[in-house]
C-alpha cells in the first residue's frame, strides 16, 4: 500500500469520527428545539461562546465513549507493530493482517504504537476521571461549606484553617506526594478514599432528610433504599482486594479500579476540596443575610433546610460556572501527572503520558506529541468557553 498523502489524513480522520459527528448533531438539534424548557442548559444555546464550548467539550465526550467502544480507534493502543517506530502520519502497515487497519493516520510513537488510537483513547481517561472527581471534590466542599458560612463562629475558623493549611501548598508538589510508590505503599490513598468518598452519602442523607422531614412515612423508606445502594456503591469504591482498604469480597465488588487511577482520583478531590469548600462558604455567607432566607427562619425551617433549599439553589449559577472551570484544571493536573509519569501506569495512552513520550524526540519527529497536545488543549478551551457562556446567560437571571 502507498502512504497516504494529507488530504487522504485528514478525510480518513474525518471518517472515523463519524459517529462523534452524529451524536452531536442529534445533541444540538434536540437541544435547540427544546432550549426553552431547559433551563440555564438551554440558555447556553443562546450564547455563541457557550455553543462553542459546548461543542468542544462534548466532542471529546462522545470521542471518549465512543472510543472505549471501538468505534473510533483503528488500532490497539498499547499494540506495538514492527516496523512502525516513529512513522509519519500516514505509513502504511508493513505486513497488514486480514481485518487490520492498513495505515498509522497520525503515524507511530517512539515504541510502535499508533498516536492516533493513543490520543483517541487518551479521551476516555479524561472523560472517567476529572467530571467524577470534580464532583466528589463539590459534593465535599458543599457539605462543608454551607454550615462554615451559615453557623460562623469556632466552627467556621476551624475549617477555614484546615482548608488554609492544604492550600498552603503547591499544587504540584502535593500531588508528587500522594501519588509517589512510598506514599501509595503506606495506604494513605486508601484511607484518603475511604474518608472522602464518605461525604455523597452524607449530602445525599441530608439533603432527603431535610426535603422530607415533615413526611417520616416516605422519608424513611425512601433513605433506606438510596442511602443503602449508595453504602454498596461506596464500599465497591474504596475496596480492593490486597489493597490496605478490603472490606467486601470479590463477588459483590462491582467496581474494579486500577490502583493508580484511585490515587489519583483521590488527589483531584482533596486538592480541590479546600478551594470549592471557600467558594461555597463565601456565597453561603453573603445569602444567609437575604430576605428569603429571613422568611424561611420565620417559618421555623430547619438550618440544613435552609442551607440545602433556600442557599444553595440561589448559589448555583457561580458554582456551575466554577464546576466547568474546575474540570478543566483537573485535565490539566492530569495532563501534568501523566507527563511526569506519576499515578497511571507507565503504558497508560493519556495524553500527559503520550506528550512525554513524544516531547523526548521533539526536535526530529512533531507528530508523536502535537495530537495529544492540540487534544488537551481543545478540551481545557472548551470547558472554559462553556463557563464563559453559562456565566453571561446566568447574569440574564
Amino acid at each position: 500500500m502507498e502512504p497516504l498523502g494529507t488530504f487522504d489524513i485528514i478525510t480518513r480522520v474525518f471518517y472515523q469520527f463519524t459517529s462523534v459527528w452524529l451524536a452531536l448533531i442529534i445533541l444540538f438539534a434536540v437541544s435547540m428545539a427544546f432550549k426553552r424548557r431547559l433551563g440555564l442548559y438551554g440558555k447556553l444555546f443562546d450564547s455563541p461562546i457557550g455553543m462553542i464550548g459546548f461543542a468542544l467539550v462534548m466532542f471529546w465526550v462522545f470521542t471518549g465513549i465512543f472510543g472505549a467502544m471501538d468505534l473510533i480507534v483503528t488500532h490497539d493502543p498499547l499494540a506495538q507493530i514492527s516496523g512502525m517506530k516513529n512513522k509519519v502520519p500516514g505509513t502504511p502497515l508493513p505486513n497488514p493482517e486480514d481485518g487490520q487497519y492498513g495505515w498509522y493516520l497520525l503515524g507511530g510513537d517512539n515504541l510502535a504504537r499508533d498516536v492516533f488510537s493513543r490520543m483517541v483513547s487518551g479521551a476516555w481517561v479524561v472523560v472517567q476521571i476529572a467530571p467524577l472527581a470534580t464532583l466528589f471534590a463539590f459534593m465535599v466542599g458543599i457539605t462543608i461549606g454551607l454550615p462554615a458560612g451559615y453557623y460562623g463562629g469556632r466552627l467556621d475558623t476551624l475549617l477555614s484553617f484546615l482548608a488554609n493549611l492544604i492550600l498552603a501548598f503547591p499544587v504540584i508538589l502535593l500531588f508528587y506526594l500522594l501519588v509517589t510508590p512510598e506514599i501509595v505503599a503506606t495506604g494513605v490513598p486508601s484511607y484518603m478514599a475511604t474518608f472522602l468518598f464518605i461525604f455523597p452519602i452524607v449530602f445525599t442523607a441530608v439533603l432527603l432528610n431535610s426535603r422530607y422531614y415533615t413526611q417520616p412515612g416516605f422519608r424513611t423508606p425512601l433513605l433506606i433504599g438510596v442511602l443503602g445502594v449508595m453504602l454498596w456503591l461506596y464500599l465497591s469504591l474504596i475496596s480492593e482486594v490486597g489493597s490496605a482498604v478490603s472490606i467486601l469480597p470479590g463477588v459483590l465488588d462491582i467496581f474494579d479500579i486500577p490502583g493508580g487511577i484511585l490515587v489519583v482520583f483521590v488527589s483531584v478531590v482533596f486538592v480541590n476540596s479546600p478551594t470549592v469548600f471557600r467558594i461555597v462558604r463565601g456565597l453561603a455567607m453573603d445569602i444567609k443575610t437575604r430576605d428569603y432566607v429571613a422568611a424561611a427562619q420565620t417559618r421555623g425551617e430547619g438550618p440544613w433546610y435552609i442551607m440545602l433549599w433556600e442557599i444553595l439553589p440561589n448559589a448555583r449559577g457561580p458554582l456551575i460556572v466554577d464546576f466547568c472551570l474546575r474540570i478543566g484544571y483537573t485535565t490539566i493536573l492530569l495532563g501534568t501527572l501523566g507527563f511526569f509519569g506519576l499515578g497511571l501506569p507507565p503504558e497508560s495512552p493519556d495524553w500527559g503520558s503520550t506528550i512525554n513520550e513524544g516531547r523526548k524526540l521533539l526536535s526530529i519527529y512533531l507528530h508523536p506529541a502535537l495530537p495529544p497536545a492540540f487534544a488537551l488543549l481543545s478540551m481545557v478551551l472548551g470547558l472554559n468557553l462553556l463557563a464563559d457562556g453559562l456565566r453571561e446567560e446566568s447574569l440574564k437571571d
